[in-house]
Order: C-alpha cells, then sequence, then structure tokens
C-alpha cells in the first residue's frame, strides 16, 4: 500500500499531465473562425485596459455603477498585486511551448512565469466585485471574464489549469473586496 504523500505526488503528477493534455488538444483543434477574435480579446486585456474601459463606462452611468467599477478597479489592483508579486514567486511553471501554441496571432508569450495567469485573475477580480455590487451586470462581466481566462488558453500563453487557479484567486479577492466596501461603506450600496 502506497502512502499518502506518494499518493498525493502521484495525483499532482497525473494533474499536470491532464493539464498540458487539454491544452495540446486546444492547440490541435483548426478554429481559424474564432482565432483572432480570441487574440484581440487577449491583448484587450494586456494591463487590464478591457477593464479600464468597462469601469470608464459603467462610471458614467450613475452613481451605484460608479461604486461598482471602483471596487471592481480596487479588487483588481489588489488581485494583480497578489498574483504578481507573492504568487507568482511561488511554484515556477514555465509557459507552453511556443512551438505547440500555433495560434498567438499577436499575443505575446510574456516572460513571467505561466502559474497563475493574471489576466484570468484580473479578469475574474475585477467582474466578481463590480458583479455583487451591480448585480444587473454580473452575468454579462463574467462572461466576457470567462473569454478573456479562455483565450489565454487558446492563443498558446497559458495551460488550463493557470487559467483555472487565476480566476479562483481573482474571484475570492474580488468577493473579499465586495464584502470589505459594504463593511466600510455601506450606505453607498444602495446608491443609484
Amino acid at each position: 500500500m502506497s502512502r499518502p504523500s506518494e499518493r498525493l505526488r502521484q495525483a499532482g503528477h497525473e494533474l499536470v499531465e491532464l493539464d498540458r493534455a487539454v491544452h495540446a488538444a486546444v492547440q490541435a483543434t483548426p478554429t481559424p473562425q474564432i482565432d483572432h477574435a480570441l487574440a484581440r480579446m487577449s491583448r484587450a486585456a494586456d494591463r487590464s485596459l478591457l477593464w479600464m474601459g468597462v469601469a470608464t463606462a459603467m462610471s458614467v452611468s450613475g452613481p451605484r455603477r460608479r461604486r461598482a467599477a471602483v471596487v471592481g478597479m480596487l479588487a483588481l489592483g489588489a488581485t494583480s498585486a497578489t498574483v504578481n508579486l507573492v504568487v507568482k514567486q511561488g511554484p515556477k511553471r514555465g509557459r507552453p511551448s511556443v512551438e505547440r501554441s500555433v495560434r498567438t496571432h499577436g499575443v505575446r508569450m510574456p516572460a513571467s512565469h505561466s502559474w497563475p495567469s493574471g489576466h484570468s485573475a484580473s479578469a475574474f477580480a475585477f467582474s466578481t466585485a463590480a458583479g455583487a455590487e451591480a448585480p444587473e451586470l454580473d452575468t454579462a462581466l463574467r462572461l466576457v471574464a470567462t473569454v478573456v481566462a479562455y483565450s489565454r488558453v487558446h492563443t498558446g500563453v497559458h495551460y488550463p489549469g493557470d487559467v483555472i487557479a487565476g480566476a479562483v484567486i481573482g474571484a475570492g479577492i474580488g468577493s473579499l473586496a465586495h464584502h470589505v466596501a459594504g463593511r466600510v461603506a455601506p450606505r453607498l450600496t444602495s446608491c443609484g
């Protein structure tokens, strides 16, 4: 009978292999009609420019949505700092091979470690926090965040596990930001 530590190590190895296999399957599937659109979405989310644009649009549509945009951007900033300055310093997972990533379409291969996906973390931080503050936008924001996250796998710069980890971290910090905002400035929650 194997020890629990050996079973855990083997399960970790299997998850890494599954992650690589899913990435390879995505890369091997021809999707010429959607390749350019997903590459554009991935590039739009570089340096959180997509989310800054969304926050700007939300800010001009009333006080409640302005608050949602502010809470979303605070969540995004906290998540970006957490992922890039803390979490990426942990497990140093390499990026997928450029040779296997056939559809970059102008999406640059980042120099940072692959795990977790910063784009996915930021997308889910903003969409979770802003969507909780402005529930009528929640589904649309999360849908855009999901497309951004998938675009990172589709363009070959991340493995699926990187994106899942980023989404979980971002959604967690986004939920925390919404909770803290409700405690710090509760009377502003019902504005608008």
